[in-house]
């Protein structure tokens, strides 16, 4: 398993924000005990790769910090960190489709990011921009499928992708919670909404359902939006995952039999590092990594 990481990302903060730089940093410490990970620095993206699925008013607005969100704001140095955590997303692709599992440990996250608008922590969507760029080489897969386990919908995700024939998006996440989003199914998107306090049990009840819509789709290549605020004690939502239960999801995208990365998404637990090496080591176990 490849780990694409810098300790670089957690050079900005917010005071208070629930995005801190402890989350990479608490999860690279953790994860560097297991010696299954081999730990690799991220290369920043080209802008190239920003503008084939972003507008250039919103690439320039984060570049000159004047992007504006109450949850996303416009912090000194935000453009280079976006690129490192946007170019390791599609290293990670790269990787997989090679046959090497891959998990970037990179912020700040994506899956909320639109064309057009940065908002929920996220200022350029980084699963977007890796399969936009690994669906136009030549000899990459034609169909790929996004699983997003985050506790909020990934709207961003949904909304660049809807209607694509080559792109499913399948999101899991609670409602009613942030951003309203992802309430039913369409086209492309498939979508799972539920219930506060939703227990380990239950998810993965539904979690089975999703990934036989998966199957049927038939897609060459995943990628894991991995978030881990669905754990029970996590302090900005309401769900009741337990640590296991993120092995559970890894042994079961593992089961797909498909090559597969993932990028770290949401999780502000002090037990986010548990979460996060529960889902690589039952990915790992099933993978045969």
């Amino acid at each position: 398993m490849k780990i694409i990481y810098s300790p670089e990302c957690a050079g900005y903060s917010s005071p208070g924000h629930p995005e801190s730089p402890r989350r990479a940093l608490g999860c690279a410490e953790l994860l560097r005990q297991n010696p299954r990970h081999e730990f690799i620095a991220p290369q920043p993206c080209e802008e190239a790769d920003i503008l084939r699925v972003h507008t250039p008013r919103l690439l320039e607005q984060v570049r000159r910090g004047e992007s504006h969100d109450p949850d996303t704001p416009a912090i000194a140095g935000i453009f280079e960190h976006a690129l490192r955590s946007a170019g390791a997303a599609i290293q990670a692709a790269m990787l997989a489709w090679r046959g090497t599992p891959a998990f970037s440990l990179m912020r700040p996250p994506g899956h909320h990011a639109c064309r057009d608008r940065v908002m929920g922590f996220c200022y350029f969507n980084n699963a977007a921009i890796a399969l936009t760029r690994l669906l136009a080489e030549r000899g990459g897969p034609r169909r790929v499928a996004i699983v997003d386990f985050d506790c909020h919908h990934c709207n961003g995700t949904e909304e660049i992708f809807l209607g694509s024939k080559e792109v499913l998006c399948v999101s899991l996440h609670q409602s009613p919670c942030y951003p309203g989003t992802g309430l039913r199914s369409e086209d492309n998107a498939l979508n799972f909404p539920l219930p506060p306090e939703t227990d380990g049990p239950q998810y993965l009840e539904v979690f089975a359902r999703a990934l036989e819509a998966v199957r049927s789709f038939a897609p060459e290549l995943v990628v894991a939006e991995a978030g881990f605020d669905a754990y029970k004690r996590d302090p900005i939502t309401e769900m009741g995952l337990e640590i296991e239960t993120f092995g559970e999801i890894g042994r079961q995208l593992a089961a797909l039999r498909l090559p597969m990365f993932a990028l770290l998404e949401g999780g502000y637990s002090s037990q986010l590092p548990k979460c996060v090496a529960s889902f690589l080591d039952g990915w790992e176990r099933a993978d045969g990594v």
